[in-house]
């Protein structure tokens, strides 16, 4: 599901026009955004939490070259821990290919 779709299938639910959802979408990203930049956590019941975690500095290798060994830094990475209910519909719904 795109962002587009997103505002087209709450439009459709609240029946509003999509010129009153997409500023509240957007509000909503940016929100979630704004915490998480902040190093803050947003959690909802339900449906999981975003987070930021730190990815520590390591060693990788050039792939080309194997016998060179390059430095990977450290990093703030953000991620999503599904909640309860959110994995069990996932893991309820039906595989199609």
């Amino acid at each position: 599901m795109t962002k587009a779709e997103l505002i087209d299938a709450i439009t459709e639910k609240l029946e509003m026009r999509k010129k009153e959802v997409a500023p509240i979408v957007d509000a909503v990203f940016s929100e979630i955004q704004g915490a998480l930049a902040k190093g803050d956590k947003c959690t909802f019941v339900g449906f999981g939490v975003f987070e930021v975690r730190e990815r520590g500095a390591r060693e990788g290798r050039n792939p080309q070259d194997p016998t060179k060994v390059v430095l990977i830094p450290a990093k703030k990475v953000p991620v999503f821990r599904p909640g309860k209910d959110l994995k069990e519909s996932v893991v309820d719904a039906p595989i199609s290919k």
